[in-house]
């Protein structure tokens, strides 16, 4: 089994910063890509950002500029450091993970239970 945990939510106010992490553990051989995505109410889930083995990252337009995804191989951990916040990244933030299970080369994906951000404006 893989688990997925996150870390790092909370209540800031505008224009503040937040770091999110997520762990993975559990029958891995790789993980290929690692993403955070975002879900406001009553709306689908979105993605806001992600990054691949080789360190290949993919932003929403949104937050270009002021959120930074990384990754730490060893720990096979995500970060994202989010920095000037405002009022719309208001959301429930999942981590998402693509990987390859020990002795197989068939790609899943498992998702964190979310962690909630609150900007308060």
């Amino acid at each position: 089994q893989v688990q997925v945990v996150e870390s790092g939510g909370g209540l800031v106010q505008a224009g503040g910063s937040l770091r999110l992490s997520c762990a993975a553990t559990g029958n891995i051989r790789s993980i290929n890509v690692m993403g955070w995505y975002h879900q406001q109410p009553g709306k689908q889930r979105k993605l806001v950002a992600a990054i691949t083995s080789d360190g290949s990252t993919n932003y929403a337009d949104s937050v270009k500029g002021r959120f930074t995804i990384s990754r730490d191989n060893a720990k096979r951990t995500s970060y994202l450091q989010m920095n000037s916040l405002n009022a719309e990244d208001t959301a429930v933030y999942y981590c998402n993970v693509r990987i390859t299970r020990l002795w197989s080369d068939v790609e899943y994906d498992y998702w964190g239970q979310g962690t909630q951000v609150t900007v308060s404006s």
